[in-house]
């Protein structure tokens, strides 16, 4: 199998369907943020900062994982600072061709300062809408309800989600034709699934990765073609899975169910979608056309309306069938590149689509609830 290179594979159009806001920011940006709102930060370089944040082979847990969100959700209590993030985020993704961006986040955790809830999730709506315009990336927004707060917290974030598209929580989201996604099977056993799915009503599962323990359920999965949004390093560092070796992504892909490969947290986790693909072909021997049936998987299972997803779908395969490997066992080629300039597609990647709604998700200890599009 010829090799596929991180250059490679950042060319090649793909989504992210899981990405955490407050997993995301650059370090540097963290630092500035820290400085304008007189927020004090456990240090004061870029260099100590990604010691604190990153947490590599010290992570024992997903709960020690979390602990770098008090660092990032210390600057995130501002509406500026809410919309400069959103518009990294998108813009870094956008820089290695993520064509669709699924942004999720908690309202509820970024009220510290008095903002409103309708304020902080204006604020990232106007990032994300800064960076289509000027990168043409299309986006989504999850609100995110989580389960150790309370109850009446994941039902406000079912209702703003409501009011943002143009049992309690899950069933006003279901109620109002909303899309839900839900941690399940990361930290809790396949129980999870099955609860986040026949209880809350779920159409994509986040993580999955125990899945496998339960053989019935694991063929509804697959047989109902419920996308699983795979996180390969986070579910290492999370000890989802002890090692890249033992993780289910290759079992799953070849049983047949329906694959996407997401960052989770780009900053946290120091990773980019192009990263992820590429530690699938060195790991797990996926090849460029594996790969290019996993993007296709990812754009199938965007939160998107049925007829634009089509268009897209359309616009991905025919630029996907363009990327080959040579037969001489050389470096995979490349197609002469599309820019998307302001907006405006000059040479290649998608024309810019019209601002969507937010969407659901329900988790585990992290996140859960809603998605709007751009």
């Amino acid at each position: 199998m010829s090799p596929l290179t991180l250059d490679f594979l950042e060319k090649l159009p793909k989504t992210d369907l899981h990405c955490h806001l407050d997993g995301s920011l650059r370090l540097r940006s963290i630092l500035e943020m820290a400085e304008q709102q007189k927020v004090a930060l456990p240090a004061a370089d870029e260099e100590r900062l990604a010691k604190l944040i990153f947490p590599g082979a010290e992570c024992k847990s997903l709960e020690d994982y979390l602990k770098a969100f008090d660092i990032t959700l210390a600057v995130l209590q501002e509406e500026e600072a809410l919309h400069r993030a959103a518009f990294e985020l998108a813009e870094d993704a956008a820089q290695e061709n993520v064509r669709y961006l699924e942004v999720r986040y908690a309202p509820v955790l970024h009220l510290r300062r008095g903002l409103k809830l309708t304020n902080v999730v204006e604020a990232v709506l106007s990032g994300l809408r800064e960076a289509k315009r000027r990168y043409g990336i299309r986006y989504g927004v999850i609100l995110c309800g989580i389960r150790t707060i309370s109850a009446e917290s994941s039902v406000r974030m079912a209702e703003l989600c409501v009011a943002y598209k143009h049992k309690e929580a899950f069933q006003l989201i279901l109620n109002n034709n909303v899309n839900c996604t839900a941690h399940a099977g990361e930290a809790y056993g396949p129980e999870s699934i099955a609860q986040a799915i026949h209880y809350c009503g779920a159409h994509r599962i986040g993580h999955g990765v125990r899945l496998r323990e339960n053989g019935d359920l694991l063929n509804y999965v697959n047989d109902h073609r419920i996308p699983l949004e795979v996180c390969i390093s986070s579910n290492v560092q999370t000890r989802a899975v002890s090692d890249f070796a033992s993780h289910p992504l290759p079992f799953y892909y070849n049983y047949g169910l329906r694959v996407t490969i997401n960052t989770d947290n780009r900053l946290v986790t120091n990773t980019t979608v192009s990263k992820e693909l590429l530690l699938a072909h060195q790991h797990y021997g996926f090849s460029l056309d594996d790969l290019k049936e996993v993007i296709v998987a990812g754009f199938k299972s965007a939160f998107l309306p049925y007829r634009e997803k089509a268009d897209v779908l359309k616009e991905i395969n025919k630029e996907l069938d363009q990327f080959q490997l040579p037969a001489n066992g050389q470096t995979a080629q490349l197609p002469p590149r599309e820019v998307v300039q302001g907006g405006v597609t000059t040479a290649g990647g998608l024309s810019p689509a019209t601002e969507s709604t937010p969407s659901p998700v329900m988790s585990e200890p992290r996140s859960s609830t809603p998605v709007s599009h751009g």
